[in-house]
């Protein structure tokens, strides 16, 4: 649902509100439910679960202080220090302004929704009305609760570890989430809060509490994700958003931007060199970092979509065993390098395994909440979908399950159309062995393509085996006892290209059959310099391959356009970035448009289109042939295993 207005979050609001937010941190007053108390009744005396639902003295209402079990820490944790250290304090501060903030989400949402007179006329409501009130109770309680995590989130999200999965194992999730009312949702929440922090296995240094909180509220949540469709009257958390001043803090619904994606997924660092052979990726994948590098957080846009040469949505695509999964690593790896260099903040966003759900609906929203964080304009942001086509298969196949056609769906909005924004920060990434798998509708949305095939050449493989064995090598030299090439050192070949021609190796003509008889057919026409010979080929082009449409022509269009953004940015703008990185926008765009034409003088526009045009037709010929050819040789083998079987039958009766 897109949100159609803004409220104000007024410091001034929040102020008077401060003092209840510290008195829960205080005292809260909780008594378990006997459900969680039972809980893991006969798990080992250790279990983390036990310990939470054992109430002191016989259950019954217990008091908690979350920040006297700080103080606690503080005395156990660092007993010579004075004043409570600062991640301690850092936790505390953000705990106490997440519940502040949901207080005033609580109340904001008791007016907007008519609870506020509900209550005030509590006693002379008929039994509908005490529905109404009691369902509305239920929402205010929900949407105080997402608030206030969401806040400590928010805030502590940056200073938490990068990788929480430790964390994560340690914790054995929430007990009870009582959304009674609002007092008894945050006394609750509190409660169990509280009892992990006192847990001496959960917290061994300050950093973990830190770590805990916000894999706590992360499950608080999680829960209320859980929760939202059964709450009614809803209307009035969805269709705003309220935006606290001063800060990049906004609440928009029950959307959660955060939701794995906040916090960089973790990946393995990989140089370009030790990828072998390639080059055609490895190329690309230089040229699309340092044309997101080039974004502007100011102007919240990038020169290259001005230049014409940055892709929002690419595919890799090549045989098994070529190295996808360590080429997206690569990127990932030369990103996140220099993210950290200029102080740019780098989201690394894959696509997650589980994405498709059984639910009706459920793959869906999983593929909105993915998608979601891809319009932050606030970072750099790395998409891949490795393996697309298990999440992006062709809608029309036999058995696609509605899961698939739901993601597709999201996709398509989310890419092109109306919930498309693209501000030059975000790429998203298709890799894949069977690009003819895919959905037509998705692979028209891809904007550059490049093929992932491994090592090609002599030097390739020989550099292959070279990373293997160097190993050994150094463990124990002199024991590979073998003799290298005396004309190449090791690894030369793997560098970075200087630009697409150096990699090209153009046939003249497509090596597709169908698209060289169309294309000799309108050679005798027309020449290749002529618009008129580009128009009629497409033409004839798509005669042969129906599905061929004007998004083809534009992706053609954005190929040239991306030869023509094909040169590299100066070494010394990476060395000292103020020279470009630090400018602002018009500064950058015409430091680029200079560049451009040096790149430019080089070139033939005719000849660079005619090679892109050939490029793009082949491919779209190889890709609608090996679906048809898989088909056929699925088919073949299946008959000559038939065949083998009969003859085995024969001989064995």
């Amino acid at each position: 649902m897109e949100h159609n207005s803004t409220f104000p979050i007024k410091q001034n609001e929040l102020d008077m509100l401060r003092d209840e937010a510290t008195s829960y941190i205080k005292s809260i007053q909780w008594e378990q439910g006997q459900r969680a108390k039972n809980k893991d009744k006969d798990a080992k005396d250790e279990s983390i679960l036990l310990y939470l639902s054992r109430a002191k003295g016989n259950g019954g209402v217990e008091v908690t202080s979350v920040s006297k079990t700080i103080l606690e820490l503080k005395k156990r944790l660092l007993p010579e220090s004075i004043a409570i250290p600062l991640k301690l304090n850092q936790t505390l501060f953000a705990v106490q302004e997440g519940i502040t903030l949901g207080i005033w989400i609580k109340d904001s949402f008791y007016d907007a929704s008519g609870l506020s007179s509900l209550s005030e006329n509590k006693s002379a409501l008929d039994n509908s009305g005490k529905r109404e009130y009691e369902s509305k109770m239920q929402t205010a309680t929900a949407f105080m609760l997402f608030a206030t995590a969401y806040k400590i989130l928010h805030d502590l999200k940056t200073v938490a570890s990068d990788d929480l999965s430790v964390m994560k194992n340690k914790f054995a999730g929430i007990p009870e989430v009582s959304l009674m009312s609002p007092l008894k949702g945050i006394s609750c929440a509190l409660f169990y809060y509280d009892k992990y922090l006192g847990h001496p296995e959960i917290i061994k240094s300050d950093k973990d509490v830190i770590d805990f909180t916000v894999v706590y509220f992360e499950a608080l949540i999680a829960e209320i994700q859980m929760r939202k469709s059964s709450l009614e009257y809803t209307e009035t958390v969805t269709d705003r958003t309220y935006k606290l001043e001063n800060s990049d803090f906004a609440v928009s619904g029950w959307d959660n931007v955060f939701q794995g994606a906040a916090k960089s997924v973790e990946f393995n660092k990989i140089q370009f060199e030790q990828i072998v052979g390639n080059r055609d990726a490895k190329h690309f994948a230089r040229r699309l970092t340092e044309r997101m590098l080039s974004y502007d957080f100011e102007a919240k846009k990038n020169p290259f979509q001005e230049l014409g040469g940055f892709m929002p949505v690419f595919m890799g695509y090549g045989i098994p065993g070529t190295g996808k999964s360590m080429l997206i690593a690569a990127i990932a790896t030369r990103l996140k390098e220099h993210c950290d260099n200029l102080d740019i903040p780098f989201l690394f966003h894959p696509m997650p395994d589980t994405l498709i759900s059984t639910f009706q609906g459920g793959s869906a929203e999983k593929m909105v909440d993915w998608m979601k964080p891809l319009g932050d304009p606030s970072k750099l942001i790395f998409a891949p979908i490795d393996d697309a086509e298990n999440n992006l298969q062709e809608r029309t196949a036999q058995g696609v399950s509605a899961g698939v056609k739901e993601v597709i769906g999201v996709f398509l909005r989310y890419t092109e159309g109306a919930y498309a924004v693209n501000y030059g920060n975000s790429s998203i990434g298709l890799f894949t062995n069977l690009p003819e798998m895919l959905d037509k509708a998705v692979i028209s949305r891809v904007q550059g393509r490049f093929k992932i095939d491994g090592a090609r050449t002599e030097h390739d493989f020989l550099d292959q085996d070279h990373l293997w064995w160097r190993k050994l090598d150094k463990t124990m030299p002199d024991f590979v006892n073998m003799q290298g090439p005396s004309d190449y050192e090791y690894l030369q070949d793997q560098g970075l290209a200087k630009n697409m021609g150096e990699i090209l190796n153009v046939s003249d003509k497509p090596t597709e059959e169908r698209v060289l008889e169309a294309y000799d057919k309108i050679e005798k026409q027309y020449k290749s310099t002529d618009h008129l010979f580009y128009a009629n080929l497409y033409k004839e082009i798509q005669k042969i391959f129906p599905f061929f449409s004007s998004r083809d022509v534009r992706n053609i269009q954005s190929a040239v356009s991306l030869r023509l953004t094909d040169f590299d940015l100066e070494k010394d703008w990476f060395e000292n970035p103020d020279i470009y990185f630090k400018k602002d926008y018009d500064t950058k765009f015409n430091m680029l448009q200079e560049l451009m034409r040096g790149n430019m003088k080089g070139l033939d526009f005719s000849e660079i289109r005619r090679q892109e045009v050939v490029r793009y037709l082949d491919n779209v010929a190889t890709i609608a042939d090996t679906d048809f050819k898989r088909k056929v040789d699925a088919r073949v083998n299946q008959l000559n295993i038939d065949l083998e079987a009969r003859e085995q039958f024969g001989k064995g009766d």
